[in-house]
């Protein structure tokens, strides 16, 4: 958790901390850091059991999107909401520090969003995406698609008491994330790893990448695809709808699926 970099306060937008001042670390500054960070991520999973147990009294299927930045999950959010129109009512929250340019992406498909910006805060928490649920007012059996801030490290602390946990990882980005950040991949249920239509220009290992994915995880489904060309997106909206079918029956897990050929 980044309790000194503006994170200290989730549910509130975090505040400026522009390190102006001297800082002394002395052990009961650690000590208070602690307490304070572990008081935080407590108030946040009682936040994210209640989101939890709406979802499942209303029926709703919420699925938290995670990567770090311009691993294309707006893309692929996009490209999943074309190919599911009309089977599904649909809500979608966009994190983002500025701006609702995502969120404009969003709209422009019909569905209907909730731009979260968290100024400094980078990451959602249970708070934000609770509010966030009261704005949408879905009906029951609905299902939401969180895109959450692109950071690898800190949304990884941060239960939104989702369903399903999705990380992206483009082919761009090298395939030891999921070693250096492990906490992200070690809790996810699926990884997609996206832009594979860059795959013949890049030096991306896809099997050493899930390896190394599986070190840390190793019940973490995979898919490889690409939005823009359309690869793997079968098999991507397969996987969604399996598990939006399977939702609410007692003691389901979510599915793994394999590399798609």
């Amino acid at each position: 958790m980044c309790g000194v970099c503006g994170c200290s306060n989730p549910g509130t937008g975090g505040h400026a901390h522009d390190h102006h001042h001297d800082h002394h670390h002395h052990g009961g500054d650690n000590h208070r850091l602690l307490r304070l960070e572990e008081d935080l991520l407590a108030m946040n999973r009682h936040q994210a059991a209640h989101n939890r147990a709406r979802c499942q009294d209303q029926g709703w299927f919420m699925v938290n999107l995670l990567s770090s930045p311009g691993s294309g999950k707006t893309t692929l959010l996009v490209a999943t909401l074309q190919a599911l129109a009309g089977r599904y009512t649909v809500g979608v929250i966009e994190g983002d520090q500025q701006t609702d340019l995502d969120a404009q992406r969003i709209r422009a498909t019909g569905t209907p969003a909730i731009q979260i910006n968290t100024g400094k805060l980078c990451h959602l928490d249970a708070p934000l995406v609770a509010n966030a649920l009261d704005q949408l007012a879905l009906p029951p059996r609905a299902l939401i698609l969180v895109e959450n801030i692109g950071n690898l490290v800190c949304p990884a602390a941060f239960d939104l008491g989702e369903s399903l946990k999705v990380v992206l990882l483009s082919v761009t980005e090298g395939e030891d994330k999921p070693l250096k950040y492990p906490d992200i991949f070690a809790q996810a249920h699926m990884m997609l790893l996206t832009k594979a239509d860059l795959l013949p220009h890049v030096s991306f290992d896809v099997a050493r990448c899930l390896e190394h994915a599986r070190r840390v995880n190793p019940g973490i489904g995979h898919l490889v695809l690409s939005a823009t060309s359309g690869h793997g997106m079968a098999q991507w909206l397969d996987y969604l709808q399996r598990q939006v079918a399977t939702f609410g029956n007692a003691g389901a897990a979510p599915l793994l699926t394999e590399a798609c050929p």
